[in-house]
């Protein structure tokens, strides 16, 4: 299933935790970044954007959450950087959660979406930040254990436009 097929199976929401300080390190868009090129950075995300600007438009509300090391790695400043000109620009509610804030939050073993607060994906990752591949969340008990998570991360976590990096 491509990825717009299933996002027009979503009609409600959509939330998203991610707990990695790092990911794509060959990402052409955060090799831009680091370049200087913000606006190739974010040019390369568009795509993402108007996918998100059709299911928030369509009344479904997107959320994400971040748990984050502090002070911040590169590629977390980099997804900070590029924040309001993607996610948010495509109608994502972002908030940043300090991974010391987060020490007693009972959290699944891999970052997650769940749609409509009934099915989802893991996404898995190797040691250097490369994608291993999603695998689908069904099992209730699991669906549950992750929205159980994000709503706890959620209400601890500061809204992206009052996060300031360290």
């Amino acid at each position: 299933m491509s990825l717009e097929d299933e996002w027009a199976r979503v009609t409600r929401t959509a939330v998203h935790l991610e707990m990695r300080d790092s990911y794509i390190r060959d990402d052409p868009a955060f090799i831009a970044w680091q370049e200087g090129r913000v606006s190739d950075a974010t040019s390369a995300y568009q795509g993402w954007a108007e996918l998100m600007r059709e299911a928030t438009a369509r009344g479904v509300v997107v959320r994400r959450a971040r748990i984050i090391s502090e002070p911040i790695s590169d590629y977390v400043r980099f997804e900070y950087d590029v924040t309001d000109a993607v996610n948010i620009a495509g109608g994502e509610l972002v908030r940043w959660l300090p991974r010391r804030r987060a020490s007693d939050i009972p959290l699944p073993g891999n970052d997650f979406w769940i749609f409509d607060g009934a099915y989802g994906k893991f996404n898995h990752f190797t040691g250097d930040g490369a994608s291993a591949g999603p695998e689908s969340i069904e099992d209730p008990r699991a669906v549950r254990l992750c929205v159980d998570a994000f709503e706890s991360v959620w209400r601890r976590a500061i809204p992206h436009e009052e996060y300031k990096p360290v």
